[in-house]
């Protein structure tokens, strides 16, 4: 026998609960779908925008109408249909008053109903509210059973289960929502647009999806915005699911001399412009957005208008480019067109929810048609009854005076039988089926006999018989239009088509959202100040980028400045200059080679250390960077160039530079190197010029780039050959390439006889007081007052010849260890065959003046050079103060150093608008013996490091 408790009563089952909780949760799921979170493909609304409406039109809050509170209208909604939260019901009343969330406003509001910057609306009892005028074209008709009805939440009431929208507010007005395992997110479109394509698709059904877009070409929010590329657009309208991103409308305009700003008038979808500024300062504040000086919300009701101002030497398309990223100026509107149909969900494209539309606008057509058919039946029945009343009126009205009361009246008039002369004609007319005639004699119905019973006196007068034939011939042609409707799917578009219109007619108006071809997706490079930078790196491969700006131009012979600081004896190897957006090619030791951008490097301060290069080389592995080299902005110009390559050992090698053009991530061999060498430099070249080899025990070698010479090597994986035979214990430290000059020998010489004379002319004429230094290395001094003409007297060269030799040449820098160094001509190094030892490239008197060759560089006029010691200081010299000499000179003091404080790497900047801090040119004067500059101050208020 069975225990009591596992006796269940006769009216219980056992369930699981697994099967409990899955069943509930089921019919939870879709209550929300169905009942509140999804609107429908036919209507475009939710239940509750769709019961406001519908309540509003109930009690009389008609366009026509005065506004009523909308505290009503809720109260209304929430007793009758929407038994929820007045503040949800408001809400969405709310939302659909809104002209900035809303493409057509359904509700036409009073007051304070929010605002684009998130601010709330006024209470209910406080604003009022009535149905917009574009309502009507989603109500009309509705009391002509063109939709069906349910019962309310408590039956008392019957509600729509859709409302028989005339155009398709689906796509018009778009929709949101969140229901439970799905959500809904369709944009806004142009009504004009959107009808312009049912109306299309009604002429042809056939039309593919790429004919609908040239109506429909994208979105139209009502806050404008630019839609930027149309992959997205193509791909939502196809699938129903797509990103579309929508930028602000943003110019830049000048507002005072040489000051810019930012005017954005209009801003993406569903963005709050306050919060839009908060973010906007916020990344101002962290220097996140630099460039930035004043923000300001200059809009009226005139339209929107944020003003960014910027500083005075923010470049304009970089702060906005960095605003449409980091900031909602530009958002990415994420399309899920997911409604129900047929009470079902489902994703539809544009072509599903065009399709939906019409079938169930041609559905309401049809019902009102029957409606109206039968309504216009019924008419017509009782002007039957009529004719004959008037074409037998002295019986009926006999009839009438004999009976005793109404009822009897009524059952006499309908027992008698009638003439059916007069009305058989008019029975076919509107196709009465309610009266039978039997041996040309008819009966009466119950409606004709009480028409007739009801009949005033003054319709029995000619005139009043007339209207009766009137109004019984235009619901004959009524009753025969109608049936056409019924009966032809033809008929019913072509209906369709003159509703739409009308539709169009009141609702189209301009677009509001730009649609630009070009892609939203910015490159990370669109975000970046364009600028020089100063690429320094370090021996323990630490590398980084700083403004030019902040390194500040110094006369020679100063103390410079801190350019890095140092971990232990770390010390700079290795610097350059580059523009941000320049690529840059980074030759490993390993004899790979890396492509970067100059924007990828991190960028950091004068003194700053960096970061480690393997950090940003991952395959670099335990190998070093040994030879960097930037490329040309233009990458047109790479089919034109090649590279040039050294190592320390002295061999060369030639590659096409566009061996170099794709570079995977993990590198690309470069060359092939012997044990122990290494890549000292890499140049790009042209063929014809020549390759200029310097070596640290102050040898150099000139060669011409040609193919017998130096060949173009078609592989990467070669050592290349010898450019420059090596004595024991050198090596090489300068890679330059050179234009060739055709001139002899004797041209070459006498014009440097002349040149070196002219220059040691002029500058006994300026007062050098550098020169004393170069008399020890030159014996031969020509008068100060002896000009150009008188030097060339005894030349071989004439004014033109020497001219064209001045307007060709180059000028070598070659810099010492101990910071001496002297500027020569490239004349003064003869084009000799590779593989040769050289010639001398300087002489080096005493050790003061040094012990090895640093570099040697070609320079410009009106450019700076850079020179690193290893103890990290740094100055910037413009290459003027150094006076161009004879090959053999030891050069003159360029930077002063301490000790054992030696000069570890020079480079050039290749920039030409420095400027010489004020206060310099008397600081020079002030300067303690061998022009040592005092300290001065940088352009931040800083002093120099002593």
């Amino acid at each position: 026998m069975s225990e009591p408790h596992d006796i269940l009563p006769s009216d219980r089952l056992p369930v699981t609960i697994e099967e409990e909780m899955r069943s509930s949760y089921l019919a939870y799921a879709m209550s929300v779908i169905v009942s509140r979170a999804l609107p429908d493909v036919r209507d475009g609304l939710k239940p509750v925008h769709r019961r406001i409406l519908y309540a509003m039109r109930e009690s009389g809050f008609t366009a026509d109408k005065p506004y009523r509170k909308s505290a009503r209208a809720v109260g209304d909604v929430m007793g009758k249909y929407h038994p929820h939260g007045d503040s949800s019901i408001y809400d969405a009343m709310v939302r659909m008053a809104q002209s900035w969330s809303m493409r057509v406003r359904l509700v036409d509001g009073q007051g304070n109903f929010g605002s684009v910057d998130g601010d709330s609306p006024a209470a209910m009892r406080y604003t009022e509210a009535r149905l917009a005028k574009s309502s009507s074209f989603l109500l009309d008709d509705i009391d002509r059973d063109t939709v069906a009805f349910q019962p309310n939440y408590d039956e008392s009431e019957q509600e729509p289960q859709v409302l028989p929208a005339a155009f398709p507010n689906l796509l018009v007005n778009g929709a949101s929502g969140i229901a439970v395992g799905m959500a809904t997110n369709i944009p806004p479109h142009n009504p004009g647009e959107v009808i312009d394509a049912v109306l299309a698709l009604i002429a042809n059904p056939d039309m593919t999806l790429e004919e609908l877009m040239q109506i429909v070409p994208g979105p139209d929010f009502p806050t404008g915005g630019i839609i930027m590329g149309r992959r997205g657009i193509r791909q939502a309208y196809e699938t129903g699911r797509g990103s579309i991103p929508v930028r602000a409308r943003a110019e830049i305009e000048e507002i005072r001399k040489d000051r810019f700003a930012i005017v954005v008038t209009e801003i993406p979808y569903q963005v709050n412009k306050a919060t839009l500024q908060e973010k906007i300062a916020d990344l101002v504040r962290s220097k996140d957005i630099e460039g930035i000086s004043d923000i300001r919300d200059e809009s009226d009701r005139s339209g929107m208008r944020v003003v960014i101002e910027l500083k005075r030497d923010a470049t304009p398309e970089v702060v906005l480019n960095q605003l449409y990223r980091f900031t909602q100026l530009q958002t990415s509107f994420s399309v899920n067109m997911l409604a129900l149909d047929e009470g079902r969900p489902r994703t539809m494209g544009l072509r599903d929810v065009l399709d939906a539309f019409i079938r169930f606008r041609e559905d309401v057509i049809l019902r009102r048609a029957r409606f109206d058919l039968n309504k216009a039946r019924d008419r017509g029945h009782l002007l039957v009854g009529l004719v004959l009343a008037v074409a037998n009126i002295d019986e009926v009205i006999a009839l009438i005076r004999s009976a005793p009361d109404a009822a009897t009246a009524r059952e006499q008039l309908m027992t008698r039988t009638w003439p059916a002369a007069d009305v058989e004609p008019l029975l076919e007319l509107i196709h009465d089926e309610g009266n039978v005639i039997v041996d040309g004699r008819v009966h009466l119905t119950e409606a004709q006999a009480r028409g007739i019973l009801e009949l005033r006196l003054q319709r029995l007068t000619g005139l009043e018989r007339e209207k009766i034939q009137g109004e019984l011939a235009e619901v004959s042609a009524r009753i025969t239009e109608l049936l056409e409707i019924i009966g032809s799917h033809v008929r019913r578009m072509e209906v369709m088509r003159d509703e739409l219109q009308a539709a169009r007619a009141a609702l189209a108006d301009p677009r509001c959202t730009e649609i630009s071809d070009a892609l939203g997706d910015q490159s990370d490079e669109s975000l970046i100040e364009p600028g020089q930078m100063v690429v320094t790196i370090t021996r323990d491969g630490f590398i980084k980028r700083t403004p030019l700006e902040l390194f500040r131009s110094q006369n020679r012979g100063g103390r410079g400045r801190t350019a890095a600081g140092r971990r232990g004896d770390d010390i700079v190897i290795r610097s350059f200059n580059a523009h941000t957006h320049q690529w840059v090619l980074f030759f490993s030791s390993g004899g790979k080679a890396y492509r970067m951008k100059v924007w990828h490097l991190p960028e950091a301060a004068p003194t700053a250390k960096g970061r480690a290069l393997v950090n940003l080389l991952p395959e670099l592995g335990e190998d070093t960077i040994t030879a960097v080299l930037p490329l040309p902005q233009d990458e047109e110009l790479w089919e034109d160039l090649h590279l040039v390559f050294a190592t320390a050992s002295g061999n060369v090698r030639r590659n096409r530079l566009s061996d170099f053009r794709n570079i995977r991530s993990s590198g690309l061999i470069a060359m092939k190197l012997d044990e122990n060498d290494l890549l000292i430099g890499v140049a790009t070249c042209r063929e014809g010029q020549d390759v200029f080899l310097a070596t640290r025990n102050a040898r150099a070698i000139r060669f011409q780039i040609t193919d017998d010479v130096l060949r173009v090597f078609a592989g990467r994986g070669s050592t290349g050959v010898r450019g420059i035979r090596l004595a024991d214990g050198d090596r090489v430290v300068s890679l330059a390439v050179l234009n060739h000059v055709e001139a002899s020998v004797e041209e070459r010489a006498a014009y440097l006889r002349a040149a070196n004379a002219h220059r040691r002319v002029l500058a006994a004429q300026s007062g050098d007081e550098g020169l004393e230094e170069e008399i020890e290395d030159n014996s031969e001094l020509a008068s100060d007052d002896e000009g150009l003409e008188e030097i060339l007297a005894d030349s071989p060269l004439s004014e033109d010849r020497y001219a064209e030799l001045e307007a060709q040449e180059q000028i070598l820098l070659t810099v010492t260890d101990t910071g001496f160094g002297r500027r020569s001509s490239a004349y003064d190094y003869r084009v000799s065959g590779r593989g040769g030892q050289g010639i001398n490239n300087m002489t080096f008197s005493n050790a003061r003046r040094g012990r090895e060759v640093v570099g040697t560089l070609v320079t410009l006029d009106g450019t700076d050079v850079m020179m690193v010691t290893d103890t990290g200081r740094l100055i910037r010299l413009p290459v003027e103060q150094v006076r161009v000499m004879s090959r053999q000179a030891g050069g003159v003091t360029l930077f002063r150093v301490d000790g054992d404080e030696r000069i570890i790497s020079v480079f050039p900047v290749m920039e030409d608008d420095t400027e010489t801090e004020d206060g310099a040119e008397a600081e020079d004067a002030a300067s303690t013996e061998g022009g040592e500059t005092a300290p001065a101050s940088s352009a931040d208020g800083d002093k120099a490091d002593d």
